[in-house]
């Protein structure tokens, strides 16, 4: 339940791959408008601290402890994994889209379970994502204590006969009630930093896809000299961890306002802070070449690119100004790459991008789409 259920719209091209997400929205509205009668009418333990549409939920667990708790998949990158004959990476995958939206409730992420359907049972592929699952528990500094393998040959169909999966999990983590941190006390004029990305992580997939295969015509085991290796090599590059360095930042900057993953809805997820405040982007870093790749041959705008896509920032920080230098140094200092992109407005709800490094335009964007300023 972790979509912004505010929000409205959908991108054109990512409407034509076969993705509603106009029609998705209005289903989980009323999904949770039925469901939240289900959070307790009393305040205390099992108390439900935050509404849907947060990265995460917290329940409360007495003497001011609460559970963070999210879940999530890899979606259709396991048609890119069936497509290469390759497993080992997926599990990182799911291990991050997980554990990184617990951070950005403030929670520090403890354990995970996983859930495997597939077509059917091959020891061999189950061993690679394992494998996978294990490295991003490591990286993440969780544990994985439990899952459930379900064979569902009527259900679950691959590309091949046999080979069809999904990969999804559930973690949890804990944190201080009176730590919860989804954007409360963002202001005008506090600093947007953004963490690098290393590629397309786990959204926009299908469209990618239809890009890349169905329109241009490559192949899984194509090398693209723009991409430097292989389309499915590309495709496959697993999506970045960020707890280590989002704790160190929780527990050396002072005025962390919001950390903000950055996945499907690409730059709209910043305005799912909780402050009613806008943000102005005017320092964007250029994308990595995958996404140049894909705007080109699918003719895809930049407002639907930046809408749909990372475009680069896998994770966004909102603090002060003055603790920018830190923010960037304590990023570097877990391998990653982060700069200032931009300022906090008091323009409630909006997204401007300025000079964007795809095409030059500027971009103007509130509820879910950005469109041409």
């Amino acid at each position: 339940m972790a979509s912004n259920p505010t929000s409205t719209g959908s991108p054109a091209a990512y409407d034509s791959a076969g993705v509603h997400i106009g029609e998705t929205e209005s289903a989980l509205t009323g999904l949770t408008a039925r469901l939240r009668s289900t959070f307790p009418r009393v305040s205390g333990l099992g108390r439900v601290a935050l509404d849907f549409g947060r990265y995460a939920n917290i329940i409360d667990l007495g003497d001011g402890r609460g559970m963070a708790i999210s879940t999530d998949g890899i979606g259709s990158k396991a048609l890119i994994a069936e497509m290469m004959g390759k497993y080992d990476t997926v599990g990182i995958d799911c291990i991050a889209m997980n554990v990184n939206d617990l951070i950005c409730v403030g929670a520090r992420p403890l354990t995970l379970v996983d859930y495997i359907a597939v077509e059917k049972v091959d020891r061999k592929v189950m061993a690679q994502i394992a494998e996978g699952l294990a490295v991003g528990a490591e990286q993440a500094g969780v544990s994985i204590s439990g899952g459930e393998i379900a064979e569902l040959p009527d259900m679950i169909k691959g590309i091949r006969p046999g080979s069809g999966f999904d990969l999804a999990g559930t973690a949890a983590g804990v944190i201080d009630l009176d730590s919860i941190l989804v954007g409360q006390d963002a202001r005008p004029g506090d600093a947007v930093i953004g963490i690098e990305s290393s590629g397309i992580h786990s959204n926009g997939m299908t469209l990618a896809r239809r890009v890349l295969f169905a329109q241009s015509g490559f192949k899984p085991d194509q090398y693209v000299p723009d991409l430097g290796r292989t389309v499915g090599e590309e495709l496959l590059e697993p999506t970045l961890i960020y707890v280590k360095e989002a704790l160190a930042m929780m527990a050396n900057v002072p005025s962390l306002r919001a950390l903000l993953h950055i996945t499907g809805d690409g730059l709209m997820n910043l305005p799912r802070v909780e402050a009613p405040v806008g943000f102005h982007l005017d320092a964007l870093p250029e994308p990595p070449a995958l996404f140049r790749v894909i705007a080109e041959r699918g003719k895809v705008s930049a407002a639907d690119m930046y809408t749909v896509f990372n475009m680069g920032i896998g994770l966004a920080v909102i603090a002060a100004p003055d603790d920018v230098d830190d923010v960037v140094a304590i990023a570097g200092e877990h391998g990653k790459i982060a700069s200032r992109i931009g300022t906090v407005t008091a323009e409630a709800g909006t997204v401007v991008v300025t000079n964007n490094p795809l095409d030059g335009t500027s971009l103007k964007g509130s509820g879910r789409a950005l469109t041409a300023a």
